[in-house]
C-alpha cells in the first residue's frame, strides 16, 4: 500500500521538529517521491550520515510503503 506524502513529512517533523520539509510525488502514485528536508541538526553531518538520519526517521517504511524517495537534504541558510 502506498504512503501518502503528509505521512512522510509527519515522520520526519517528529524526528526534525525545527525542519523545513517539502514532499513531491513524482510519479503521482504514491510510491515515488522526492523530499527536501532542511534542518539545524544536520550541522555537521556529511550528506549520507543526513540521509541515514531521515531514512531512520521514516522507521523502516523505505522498500515497503515508500518505494522510493529521492532525498536533498541540508542546514538552512
Amino acid at each position: 500500500m502506498p504512503m501518502a506524502s503528509k505521512d512522510i513529512k509527519a515522520m520526519i517533523l517528529a524526528a526534525f521538529p525545527d525542519a523545513i520539509v517539502e514532499i513531491e510525488d513524482l510519479a503521482g502514485d504514491g510510491d515515488h517521491y522526492a523530499a527536501s528536508v532542511l534542518t539545524s541538526d544536520f550541522a555537521g553531518m556529511n550528506r549520507v550520515k543526513q540521509h541515514q538520519a531521515v531514512y531512520a526517521a521514516l522507521k523502516g517504511k523505505m522498500g515497503g510503503e515508500l518505494h522510493a524517495l529521492q532525498l536533498t537534504t541540508g542546514v538552512p541558510g
